[in-house]
């Protein structure tokens, strides 16, 4: 285990953590920037968010830390006192399991009384990244199991909390030979980067969601994870994917009925999420759901932390919520493999979150904010800029009907991927109850036409019929667009021949965000304002724990430095004489240039590996202050996955390992001249206010010399901004050749889109609209529309057209347009 030693400063803040916080410290959209938790490693996420004995108790973690670190365990009073307890060891603890016969929280390494007493198990007895807990199979009493992210495994008495090795943890056998590193591989189990571990129905379910190896880091659709399971001698392996949450009704209590419950477990693969459910009597049954996201992508299982199904609501009535891929989902406690009905989507989030419970009526979500680290998402559009000076994450309160009230719960996901599939034989069911708008694309690539059938369950009890057939050419393609009336929980698909062949889902609800902008926004200023106050911002490092400011005025097209500010816990913005920090910041935060091209009628972004994607434009006002350099463009605000901000609109950005541009998805437009923005105790900050405005807006922080000024609030209130609007396409007066393609412009996500068409030929031009519905490369034929020469032809997309990317051919060489607008 590390040693630290305690200066006499990092024994004062000790002190200080222990004493009661200000009643009077502000909140900002439920985050409380006091009970902000910081480590001394390359990330600060919290694993575990547990109400027990009266408190809420927290655990965070660093990395890959399986012997100790700096991490805490908190205990949270219900008057939001933060209390470090003196028990911490560190870790990267993830689990927690409430045991009612000793009537003790197990969290982390630590056991809790119910009179809040804790006792520590050290790492030097049970090594190991602490992944989960489950209840004992032959003595669940006296006994509980805790298993590893590096498949370690210990049944551990709760009396006397002595723990017994199972299965030694990969990192004891690395740490002989000096290699404890993440991404490493173990012998037990296929995969790697363990994630659940559940008992019931006599065996112990265990999860991991990664791959070891060089080729996982770069790669997201090779073959990773697993999920299996012990019967107390032998292990079977369920399955070769990637999974995370293994659960069951009972939750972190266990199932009340382990022989008759059931067993849940979440994954997903390049195509979609995967939902298991075990039966005892009939084994595991599969089932696959849409992504909102894919930030959560990556064949090396770093960027999920952990998905979970949690029940929220009241002992007299049971509420499962479920965090998988960037959405909250209505999860059925009844959901078994003979009653599959009722898993709905609720709204999409931007959040990293690691755990979450009930609490005082509120949720109450634990983050992964702010990591000091990057790990590997790397690209041009951020520059060389440094990630924050130390890591921290926080606690985010919010009413129990928040995960209804952000973003659209749009989604796609494949069943089917440039597949060989035999004759007759039905894909896994695809869920298809939930959303306003739904369609499905098709591409045969085979040699001769085939008939498609899908098929619906309609009440979710197994029971298949026949929804609609259409038949799709060899080498051809077809879009489906479903009946809004279309009954069913679930779908599946059938070709009458083998062939090979894609069937995606795409999914939209009906947004119905205005294009206003809410008023939590007010002070920040407009695109086109003359005076503003922005800067540049820097999370400190070296247990300082405040926001540095380089603080700037943009006043008629010139900036001029105004001095260096730090923004304290309390969040007072107080002017300080650091002329070195200031320099730091200037040199290794400044705003990249040329990152980004803005033509006539769109954004160019080529990104790292030199693929082309288009963008649409805002107010034009943003390309000269692009071109400028003073608007960030691209900064990781949420551990691994950042936050683009390009013309207008905000878009959440998947790390290049999870397959980054090609995967983006818009979140908000607007028309503010924001200068930057980062993650500061667990909060969004931005810079770039007009004080002519700002002065009643509580979620902005000015100086007592009213000379500099920041923005506080969190991420998922960008949904408030406003519905993705703009406007461009990829060719505008362009000179093209016939049947090439050109660069893909997004439309997926967007609402109230239409096209215009023209071209300068002297004779009719057909143009070609491809679509690719998720960003996976594969292109499909949407339509043909005919232009006659001279003419404008306008065309408005159906609401239940859903696609990621357009791009378009002419039958000819020509000068063509493609225009499209989105309201």
């Amino acid at each position: 285990m590390k040693k630290y030693i305690l200066t006499a400063s990092l024994v004062g803040w000790l002190l200080g953590c222990v004493q009661a916080q200000s009643k009077k410290t502000p909140s900002y959209s439920g985050i409380y920037p006091q009970l902000a938790m910081y480590n001394n490693e390359g990330e600060c996420g919290t694993g575990a968010v547990v109400p027990w004995a009266g408190k809420l108790w927290v655990v965070t973690y660093g990395p890959h830390l399986p012997f100790g670190s700096s991490d805490k365990l908190y205990e949270i009073t219900p008057d939001l006192k933060q209390i470090v307890r003196s028990e911490s060891v560190g870790g990267t603890p993830a689990n927690r399991m409430v045991h009612p016969e000793s009537s003790q929280l197990f969290i982390g390494p630590y056991a809790i009384d119910a009179q809040a007493q804790v006792r520590t198990i050290p790492y030097k007895t049970m090594p190991g990244r602490h992944t989960g807990n489950a209840r004992h199979l032959t003595d669940p009493k006296g006994k509980i199991y805790y298993g590893t992210m590096e498949e370690g495994f210990y049944e551990v008495d709760v009396t006397s909390l002595t723990p017994t090795m199972l299965y030694e943890d990969g990192n004891v056998r690395h740490k002989k030979e000096d290699d404890v590193t993440n991404n490493q591989q173990n012998s037990l189990l296929p995969g790697a980067h363990g994630k659940g571990v559940y008992s019931s129905q006599g065996v112990m379910v265990y999860s991991n969601n990664g791959e070891p190896g060089s080729q996982a880091l770069v790669q997201f659709d090779i073959d990773a994870g697993s999920l299996s399971e012990w019967d107390g001698k032998d292990w079977k392996v369920v399955r070769r994917n990637q999974f995370v949450e293994v659960t069951g009704p009972g939750g972190i209590y266990g199932n009340k009925n382990p022989e008759t419950d059931p067993i849940w477990a979440t994954g997903w693969d390049h195509k979609s999420v995967l939902l298991g459910v075990r039966n005892k009597a009939t084994g595991w049954h599969f089932f696959r759901l849409p992504k909102a996201s894919h930030s959560y992508d990556g064949a090396h299982g770093w960027n999920t932390e952990w998905p979970r199904i949690r029940d929220i609501g009241s002992e007299q009535k049971p509420d499962y919520l479920m965090t998988m891929h960037g959405m909250f989902w209505q999860f059925p406690g009844t959901f078994t493999a003979s009653n599959t009905a009722g898993i709905r989507p609720r709204t999409s989030y931007l959040k990293v979150i690691g755990d979450f419970t009930r609490w005082n009526n509120q949720l109450v979500f634990g983050c992964d904010d702010s990591a000091q680290k990057e790990f590997l998402n790397k690209r041009k559009t951020k520059g060389n800029i440094e990630g924050p000076g130390q890591s921290n994450s926080n606690l985010w309160f919010t009413p129990l009907n928040l995960p209804d009230q952000l973003g659209p719960n749009t989604a796609e996901g494949a069943v089917w991927l440039k597949e060989n599939v035999k004759a007759a034989e039905p894909s896994e069911p695809f869920l298809f109850a939930g959303w306003a708008n739904r369609s499905a694309w098709v591409q045969n690539n085979g040699e001769s036409d085939v008939t498609i059938t899908f098929e619906v369950d309609k009440i979710g009890k197994g029971d298949w019929t026949t929804l609609q057939t259409t038949s799709v050419g060899a080498n051809k393609s077809a879009f489906i667009a479903f009946p809004a009336n279309a009954p069913g929980e679930w779908i599946r698909v059938k070709s009458d021949k083998a062939t090979n062949v894609s069937a995606q889902f795409t999914y939209s609800a009906n947004d119905t965000r205005s294009t206003t902008s809410n008023s939590i926004f007010a002070g920040l200023s407009n695109v086109a304002s003359s005076n503003t106050l922005g800067g540049l911002m820097y999370g400190l490092g070296k247990n300082r724990r405040a926001l540095a400011l380089a603080a700037q005025t943009y006043q008629d097209g010139k900036s001029t430095d105004v001095g260096y500010y730090e923004l304290s816990s309390d969040m007072k913005l107080v002017r300080k004489e650091s002329s070195e920090d200031q320099s730091f910041i200037k040199s290794k935060f400044a705003i990249p240039q040329n990152v980004v091209t803005i033509d006539k009628s769109s954004v160019l972004i080529v990104d790292d590996k030199g693929r082309r994607w288009r963008l649409p434009l805002g107010n034009n006002s943003f390309t000269e202050l692009t071109n400028q350099a003073a608007l960030r463009i691209c900064r990781e605000v949420a551990t691994e996955r950042d936050l683009l901000n390009c013309h207008g609109t905000f878009y959440e950005l998947p790390a290049e390992n999870a397959d980054g541009y090609a995967k983006i998805r818009p979140v908000s437009s607007h028309n503010l001249r924001i200068n930057d923005y980062a993650s500061y105790r667990g909060l969004l900050v931005m810079t770039g206010v007009d004080l002519n405005v700002a002065a009643k807006n509580e979620h902005v922080i000015v100086s007592d010399d009213k000379k500099a000024a920041i923005w506080a609030g969190a991420i998922d209130d960008l949904w408030k901004l406003g519905k993705p609007t703009g406007h461009g396409g990829p060719w505008n007066a362009t000179s093209v050749n016939a049947n090439v393609a050109s660069d893909p412009y997004l439309i997926g996500f967007y609402d109230q889109r239409s096209l215009q068409l023209s071209h300068k030929a002297t004779t009719p031009v057909t143009f070609t609209i491809e679509a690719d519905p998720v960003g996976t490369g594969v292109w499909m034929n949407y339509k043909t529309i005919s232009v006659p020469a001279g003419k404008t032809v306008n065309y408005v997309f159906p609401a239940d057209f859903q696609a990621r990317w357009v791009r378009f051919k002419t039958d000819k060489a020509c000068e063509a347009t493609t225009l499209l607008e989105y309201k």
